[in-house]
């Protein structure tokens, strides 16, 4: 009987090894591969750098013009635009427009790499069942796992800095983008399907042309939860040296100030609104649009 009280000794030494032997083993891919890893990443960073500098050099009158043009053109509410105004010229008035402008970056930025990568990985798991066999168990990870998580191997190749952040955020975000692009173009009636198939469309035809915009406003919805899981990782992507609203929210934290907290986690708060309204709302425009070109 004695296996029996050393079976559990062996499962934890043999546990111990198998944790050392991965973290020899990305260590070690860190070391051989890290450079190149980083430069692969480095006009991305400058990029960021870019649209950061660009949005800090923007006047904030004009800043908030644009956003209301935007909220308009979106939504056609007077109440959007008066309130993402109110909301933007308050954020400025308290201090906290420098910090607001690097936030917004970061979540432009990502929404892009979200769109750009989610969409045809959405796509992709329309068109294939095995696709999506395989990809949905991965998106279930994603949005399972420990936002946390995210940053030990990011940080462990690309180190501190705005760039290992901007991925973190992408990995947390990304789901909501792939899972309703492949459920809005799933969901495009098989009639007109039949319609484009009957006029002599070919698939690529099918697709701009008749699946994806029917499918718009399942993908708005998608870039709409994008953007509220972005900014949901603000505060989180700050531990490793993101810039923004979020790096406030942790000293306040760290020192117990109320005040700062409070009011850095209500821009975010102002900040998710705004976008919200302006994606919802847009999507909104975009189904009654298709729901009264098909009456």
């Amino acid at each position: 009987m004695d296996w029996l009280t050393e079976f559990p000794e062996l499962g934890r030494r043999d546990m111990r090894d198998f944790r050392k032997g991965i973290d020899q083993g990305f260590k070690d891919f860190t070391r051989t591969y890290g450079e190149d890893i980083e430069s692969f990443f480095e006009p991305l960073l400058q990029f960021l750098i870019w649209l950061e500098k660009l949005l800090l050099a923007t006047p904030w009158p004009l800043f908030i013009a644009i956003v209301c043009v935007l909220a308009w053109f979106a939504s056609r509410s007077l109440k959007i635009v008066i309130g993402s105004a109110i909301s933007l010229f308050l954020i400025g008035f308290l201090g906290m427009w420098e910090d607001t402008m690097s936030t917004v970056s970061i979540i432009v930025v990502c929404t892009m790499l979200c769109i750009g990568l989610g969409l045809p990985i959405g796509i992709l798991m329309s068109r294939s069942d095995r696709a999506q066999a395989i990809v949905t168990p991965i998106l279930d990870v994603m949005q399972t796992i420990p936002s946390f998580v995210y940053l030990i191997p990011v940080v462990m190749l690309l180190g501190i800095g705005k760039v290992p952040g901007l991925i973190a955020v992408v990995i947390y975000a990304i789901p909501p983008m792939i899972r309703l692009t492949n459920l809005g173009i799933r969901l495009v009636d098989k009639e007109v399907l039949e319609a484009a198939d009957a006029f002599g469309a070919s698939p690529w035809q099918k697709l701009v042309q008749v699946q994806i915009p029917l499918a718009l406003p399942n993908i708005f919805a998608g870039v709409n939860q994008t953007i509220m899981m972005s900014l949901a990782m603000v505060v989180i992507a700050s531990m490793i040296g993101v810039t923004g609203l979020g790096q406030p929210v942790l000293k306040a934290i760290s020192n117990q100030y109320l005040a700062m907290g409070l009011l850095n986690g209500l821009a975010i708060v102002a900040l998710a609104i705004i976008f919200d309204r302006i994606s919802q709302s847009y999507g909104k425009r975009l189904q009654s649009y298709r729901g009264g070109q098909g009456e």
